[in-house]
């Protein structure tokens, strides 16, 4: 059953992928006429991280960061470096658009534990979070929503590394306990649903304490409930 699931998320994963390019065409020139407009420079961003056995691979995205404000070595930096149209094409995750061609050729999949910065691979990738490094790595997924939700919203490094990695480094582990076709599609779904949320300045509560009931119950720790 694991080959079959395996296969035919690949096969989704390609389809999906090659559909999203071409019916995503004309955004991308609009976007990269805004980069330009905002920040003149490269259109693009690209980040170095690992995927399936840690294995490195470039992972594209639309530059929303100032030029020269990027920096992979922390995981969070000032708030300055992202200029305004950076934080549109963010909030909408139209910055990630570009993975579709990471997607497409294997480097990632739609659905997996968040790819690894190569310089921080003993961190999320180290100790029992060895495994999250054992599968490919995804554009969405319950750590990728976490930190849309909540992480996103953490400016300080030290804020960051303390309240919101920990949990982020179990939602991988939960991915890997709860993978499968329905709960695949069931974050693509609530991908959908937290943009929306987002966009109109509200948290969705009752995905985002799920969320947190997963990652509390996989350390078991005790479960905080959003506000």
């Amino acid at each position: 059953m694991r080959f079959l699931y395996l296969f035919l998320k690949r096969l989704f994963d390609m389809g999906c992928a090659l559909l999203g390019l071409v019916v995503s065409a004309p955004l991308w020139l609009i976007i990269a006429l805004g980069i330009e407009l905002s920040d003149p420079g490269p259109v693009f961003y690209i980040a170095h991280r690992t995927t399936k056995h840690n294995r490195v691979f470039d992972m594209y995205k639309f530059r929303s960061m100032r030029q020269g404000k990027a920096n992979e070595s922390v995981f969070r930096g000032e708030e300055d470096r992202i200029f305004p149209f950076g934080r549109l094409i963010r909030a909408t995750k139209l910055d990630e658009l570009p993975q579709l061609i990471n997607i497409l050729i294997g480097d990632m999949s739609i659905v997996g534990p968040r790819p690894a910065a190569v310089d921080q691979v003993e961190i999320t990738r180290g100790g029992r979070f060895a495994a999250a490094g054992e599968v490919t790595s995804g554009l969405t997924g319950p750590s990728a929503l976490y930190d849309y939700l909540y992480g996103d919203q953490i400016e300080s490094e030290e804020e960051y590394v303390r309240d919101v990695l920990p949990t982020r480094l179990e939602l991988d582990l939960v991915y890997l306990d709860k993978r499968g076709v329905f709960f695949d599609l069931r974050m693509i779904w609530w991908t959908v649903v937290c943009i929306v949320y987002q966009l109109a300045g509200r948290v969705p509560e009752h995905i985002f304490n799920t969320l947190l009931k997963w990652a509390a119950e996989h350390r078991k720790e005790p479960v905080c409930a959003a506000n």
